[in-house]
């Protein structure tokens, strides 16, 4: 049973991370190697628009169903689909010349993605029971990161060899498989408390939320700021696409996969508390490592680079699934949609915004400095995590 709850979970958040790493990995090398500056690099991550404003209709999601499809497929199946047809639209797009069609379909699909993250998170919520959340939100960061190497590495590796249309085609054949899991989910009856008004806004006003917001706000945007310019570094240091699918896209993505893995298991036997202090530091650390190389010009195709693209990856996914297991914590019955969504849209709305300015950053002080205070904000985020989560949050090993 449990096994079953985590697959269907990971082909959903698969299904999330295909598209998004294709257009938040490889849009940025495209970009670059057509000479699109720093600041204009920067400003696609706004493309992603539809992760932050998704709060606006999560408690719709979480409210409005079908009785005979069930709460969460009544969504489900019908965004899995969408996003199938989206990526078939955007293979019939002359790339070089529909550069307003691009930037709709990115829209679009990542409204779909974005509306389908809701309805998963509820799932995920409802499915998983205390105990298993730890390793449930490793199987959601993992899964998300696997469909960033498809996405993010192995569709910009098709995209170089064979074009824009048969990479998009690719990804609407892996997204339709991975709509089979939830085609054949059966779904148990709702709460009778999602039957009960519980306004998203109604979120702000429990003890102790405004100090957890500032947490999210300021954990993850520090990592987000300081790695919005690493794939246009390695562009710059003459790095081929296909180098940089590898590095990033394969390499940084597996890192991730094994990153998500530990980071449940750490968690459960110390504690989200601790392990988010723990695992904020130890982003700082890995971006000095970056400022490091940067300013003694190490070369990015040397192991070096290979092992601090991988240890910030991995420490990353790790914070991640501390943040992620926290956050299921302060959902309210009947509004895990709503509730999850609100957080993880702060988390978007900071990180997204830094790394928007990531690139006039970069422009104006030079690739070390960007390095270093994207690590000084992480060690900033780390230390807000240690004074504003509650000790009684804590996971503890399950008996």
């Amino acid at each position: 049973m449990q096994a079953r709850k985590f697959g269907l979970l990971a082909s959903l958040y698969v299904s999330q991370g295909l598209p998004f790493g294709f257009f938040t990995q490889a849009l940025p090398v495209v970009m670059r190697e057509q000479h699109f500056s720093l600041q204009w690099i920067g400003l696609g991550n706004l493309l992603a628009l539809p992760w932050a404003l998704k709060w606006a209709w999560a408690p719709w999601v979480d409210r409005v169903y079908s009785v005979r499809w069930g709460r969460r497929r009544s969504w489900l199946v019908p965004l899995q689909l969408l996003g199938v047809l989206s990526a078939i639209g955007l293979a019939s797009l002359p790339l070089q010349h529909a550069l307003l069609g691009l930037v709709i379909g990115c829209l679009l699909t990542s409204a779909i993605a974005a509306t389908q993250d809701v309805a998963t998170d509820g799932l995920a919520v409802e499915l998983l029971e205390p105990s298993e959340r730890a390793w449930g939100n490793g199987v959601q960061v993992g899964g998300y990161r696997l469909g960033m190497i498809i996405g993010g590495g192995g569709l910009l590796v098709a995209f170089e060899r064979w074009g824009w249309s048969w990479a998009q085609l690719t990804m609407a054949l892996s997204l339709l498989l991975l709509s089979v899991p939830i085609l054949r989910h059966v779904e148990g009856a709702a709460p009778t408390e999602a039957s009960v008004a519980l306004p998203t806004w109604s979120f702000l006003r429990r003890p102790g939320v405004w100090r957890w917001l500032l947490v999210l706000a300021a954990y993850k945007t520090g990592d987000a700021f300081a790695t919005g310019m690493l794939r246009p570094f390695l562009v710059d240091s003459g790095l081929s696409l296909s180098k940089i699918g590898v590095l990033v896209g394969t390499v940084g993505s597996l890192a991730s996969l094994f990153g998500a893995w530990l980071g449940g298991r750490v968690t459960r036997v110390l504690g989200v508390r601790t392990s988010l202090a723990l695992f904020g530091a130890l982003t700082s650390v890995c971006l000095l490592g970056y400022l490091t190389a940067a300013s003694l010009g190490v070369g990015p195709t040397r192991f070096t680079w290979y092992v601090l693209v991988a240890a910030e990856h991995v420490v990353s996914s790790m914070a991640t699934v501390a943040l992620f297991t926290e956050m299921m914590s302060h959902c309210r019955v009947g509004a895990e949609g709503g509730d999850y969504t609100l957080q993880a849209s702060v988390v978007v709305v900071c990180t997204g915004l830094a790394a928007a300015l990531s690139g006039f950053s970069a422009a104006r002080l030079g690739y070390p400095l960007h390095f270093l205070l994207g690590a000084l904000a992480a060690l900033a985020g780390a230390a807000l995590a240690l004074l504003g989560t509650q000790r009684h949050s804590q996971v503890r090993p399950a008996p």
